[in-house]
């Protein structure tokens, strides 16, 4: 292999998607094509909504051997990785924060690589030069910084050693521990969450709602309209609801993407109450927006994380990752798990400042999910587990 050329791709919608999901493989199914393109084309992702494509791709000739979803942002909206407090200090101390860039998935808090490589390829090499080509855009195009948020652990070491600094947060997951059946689940809860999670699961019942959980061409069209909507419920009844997604994003998904799709539909009758909208790729159930039409006792619960749970124990996944947020959910058996993000920043005594606070951060971040783990809601495993 000779020597790289670098192209910048300002949409994916210019590149090959089956080039680019070669990159892909069976990481993170939201780096795909289906998914990143759809948010370009139906608008979600543009220059005007503060989210500008400028994806990095790097080639040998004509084969693409790597690539960064990589965006210019104008704000700090819709990362999850918050970093309000680093704009202010860069403000105060005479700096233009904005713009930044940022490889990422946008809206989408979900840990994979953000350095693509492909299987042919010398893989330490190729990130090696990835992560020189987002320092040197940064500084050649007077950019504040690169945040390359909810990488791979595996990237953290690399990008450190190219200068990135590494923050740690932390998202609260399910991870089978070999259950076969939701009771076999409920089993392992402490006794006073396993009643109230019981008398939960029974609200439904004497609401008359019952949850289908259905996936890639079960999901008949005429329920993507409706799946919006319920997006949108949530949305605009939340002060703090921003509506990243439109109308179009849904129906390209449904053109596209529908064969990674798992809606769960819950129902009165035959009348659509709420519902979730997940993503399922290998082992593991990704839950991404809910909503509902009408207020009903304990209904979120079950749908977003009773539901799901039965679903990925009866298909056998190992792995829930139900988005961000939400304390709540380690009273449902979900419990703390790092997430990892790394940040270049240009200026020298902004970097240094940067650097010393993700000291003492991670250090507050590693001692408060030890805290976490051990409140969790389940019993601790069995040594044969």
């Amino acid at each position: 292999m000779g020597a790289l050329t670098v192209r910048i791709c300002a949409t994916l919608s210019d590149l090959d998607p089956a080039l680019w999901d070669g990159l892909v493989g069976d990481e993170s199914p939201f780096l795909e094509w289906g998914w990143l393109a759809s948010l370009e084309d139906a608008g979600c992702v543009t220059r005007q909504t503060g989210w500008f494509p400028q994806h990095v791709t790097l080639w040998d000739q004509e084969r693409l051997v790597g690539a960064c979803p990589l965006y210019v942002k104008g704000h700090s909206q819709g990362e999850f990785v918050f970093d309000h407090a680093w704009a202010e200090a860069a403000i105060r101390a005479g700096l233009a924060y904005y713009p930044k860039l940022l490889a990422a998935v946008p809206f989408t808090p979900a840990a994979g690589p953000r350095l693509l490589v492909a299987a042919f390829a010398d893989a330490e090499a190729v990130r090696r030069q990835l992560a020189d080509v987002l320092k040197d855009v940064c500084t050649a195009s007077g950019f504040s910084s690169v945040h390359v948020n909810f990488c791979r652990p595996d990237e953290v070491d690399l990008l450190a050693g190219a200068g990135f600094h590494h923050r740690i947060g932390y998202q609260f997951q399910w991870h089978n521990r070999g259950w076969g059946t939701f009771d076999e689940y409920l089993g392992a809860f402490r006794s006073k969450r396993r009643v109230q999670i019981k008398r939960e699961r029974r609200e439904l019942d004497a609401q008359g709602i019952t949850i289908t959980a259905l996936t890639g061409d079960e999901i008949p069209d005429a329920l993507f309209d409706p799946m919006f909507r319920i997006y949108r419920t949530t949305i605009d009844k939340l002060f703090w609801g921003r509506p990243y997604l439109n109308r179009e994003f849904f129906d390209l998904l449904r053109i596209r993407w529908k064969q990674r799709l798992c809606f769960f539909a819950a129902r009165r009758g035959d009348t659509l109450v709420a519902g979730a909208i997940t993503v399922r790729k290998g082992d593991t159930l990704y839950g991404r927006y809910w909503g509902a039409f009408e207020e009903c006792r304990h209904l979120h619960f079950n749908v977003c994380y009773y539901a799901p749970i039965e679903y990925c124990l009866r298909e056998g996944l190992s792995r829930f990752e139900p988005g961000a947020g939400g304390e709540f959910k380690q009273l449902r058996g979900f419990d703390a798990h790092p997430t990892h993000s790394m940040h270049f920043v240009a200026d020298p005594g902004f970097a240094g400042a940067v650097r010393r606070y993700l000291v003492k951060e991670r250090a507050a971040t590693r001692e408060e999910i030890e805290w976490l783990q051990r409140q969790s809601a389940l019993k601790a495993p069995s040594a044969d587990e």
